[in-house]
């Protein structure tokens, strides 16, 4: 490793000691770089790595909401803006009680990469609360109200609106921020600004939605996925597949890989993990996505109603399966961890691809590497969720809506080309097939070469 980047880290870790998911993601993209920063000595000129790794704005806000009840809660939001050389801020905003400066400026960081593979015009951004819209402020073993998250989504875009807008920054959806979250902060934000904008995407299909929004991210995993195994004339049929999540990442990527002949085996949720040796159909998978999306309610619940579906209360889908050929972790970071990994390897599997931020600790990336597998990160694997917000912002610069068909042939060829760069990437600096040093590479270079054109700024 260069010393260049040696001292960045070090500076870096000192800055931000207590915030370790931000380091770690910061010096997973750092250690790969030294081929490209050692052939660019304007990277170090322009002290690119020391401004990209420092976010361009931090925002943090009280949030004020009143519950069913009638009494005052408050909530703490966020807006981490952290490059924007080559676009409009874009990321999702999240609300979760893990939520603190550490994982936003983590997922922030890797927005910068991901948005930059996409080709797309885009910079990272990532923001959301520490309100848990799972959990009932009054009421033990129930959910938030509507009106609680409305009004919630509300009070958080009242200070937020300030902050964005269709040339600055496009927040979007991400953990538990899904439709029913974006169209209460879309009324918010345009009875405020009185103006009708594309200032969000994931936005409900009557007013300025996408289609393929929801699918995209999932269909994006499988089809960098598909690209991968087609550089060893290989394909899904009759694959193996284990997934850990079942919102709509893992759902939608589960129902690809079953119409191209893979089976799928696991789901999984914070209440535990589902197995079905036989597979799980379309049927299942839609009956999964109208217990999340509809009841809201546990996977825990649905094993009795699915034939052939055993469930394991509190564990993750990795270490139920006879056996594996690809994994996709796509829940949340650190999901699966070294050991989780060596089951994986012993087991058979031969791919792996992230539909979820980070979702491998370094032990199991390490791992993965060692292995020589197919491992793809989630910068590159997930990037197909911002790709389609990117679209849908298009769409409404527009003031058109595009057919299903036509998104989702965009989103494949997007994909295609985030695998392709990537590929090249790793390949032109020595290490052809490691997609972690290609992502990482081709992300970087774009958002390194707009910093040192606009000077410093």
């Amino acid at each position: 490793m260069s010393t260049y980047i040696d001292q960045t880290l070090k500076d870096l870790k000192a800055k931000n000691a207590d915030q370790p998911e931000f380091i770690q993601a910061a010096e997973e993209v750092l250690t790969t770089l030294a081929p490209v920063v050692d052939a660019h000595p304007e990277y170090q000129k322009n002290a690119i790595l020391e401004r990209i790794v420092e976010p361009e704005r931090t925002i943090m806000f009280r949030v004020n909401w009143i519950d069913d009840t009638g009494a005052v809660r408050v909530n703490r939001g966020y807006r981490i803006q952290f490059n924007s050389a080559i676009g409009p801020y874009k990321g999702g905003l999240r609300f979760d009680p893990t939520v603190n400066l550490s994982v936003l400026k983590f997922l922030g960081f890797e927005q910068i990469f991901k948005n930059s593979l996409t080709t797309l015009p885009m910079g990272g951004a990532k923001g959301g609360s520490d309100f848990n819209p799972k959990v009932s402020p009054h009421t033990p073993g129930k959910r938030c109200s509507d009106g609680e998250v409305m009004r919630f989504c509300q009070s958080f875009m009242t200070e937020l609106f300030r902050h964005i807008g269709p040339n600055t920054d496009v927040p979007a959806g991400d953990m538990n921020v899904g439709g029913r979250e974006i169209g209460y902060l879309y009324g918010q934000y345009r009875k405020i600004v009185n103006e009708w904008n594309g200032v969000l995407t994931g936005k409900g299909l009557p007013f300025g939605g996408s289609l393929v929004r929801p699918e995209a991210t999932g269909y994006g995993c499988i089809y960098f996925a598909e690209n991968m195994l087609k550089t060893k004339k290989a394909n899904f049929k009759g694959k193996v597949c284990a997934i850990s999540g079942s919102g709509n990442v893992a759902s939608f990527a589960a129902q690809k890989l079953v119409t191209l002949g893979a089976k799928v085996v696991t789901l999984s949720d914070r209440s535990g993990a589902i197995y079905a040796k036989s597979g799980l159909s379309l049927d299942d998978l839609k009956a999964v996505m109208e217990l999340k999306t509809v009841k809201r309610g546990e996977l825990s619940e649905i094993a009795k109603q699915l034939k052939g579906v055993k469930f394991f209360p509190g564990v993750n889908s990795w270490q139920i399966v006879d056996k594996v050929d690809c994994a996709f972790p796509c829940a949340r970071q650190n999901e699966l961890n070294g050991d989780d990994a060596a089951y994986l390897l012993k087991h058979g599997c031969k791919l792996v691809a992230e539909g979820a931020n980070m979702p491998s600790t370094p032990d199991a990336v390490a791992a993965f590497l060692k292995a020589k597998i197919l491992y793809a990160p989630g910068k590159a694997a997930n990037a197909g969720g911002v790709a389609t917000s990117g679209l849908e912002m298009s769409q409404n610069a527009e003031h058109l809506s595009w057919s299903a068909e036509e998104v989702d042939s965009k989103l494949r060829g997007i994909m295609a080309a985030i695998h392709d760069n990537a590929y090249a990437a790793a390949a032109k600096y020595g290490h052809k097939g490691n997609y972690v040093m290609g992502a990482n590479i081709a992300g970087f270079v774009k958002v390194a070469d707009a910093m040192v054109a606009q000077g410093v700024c």
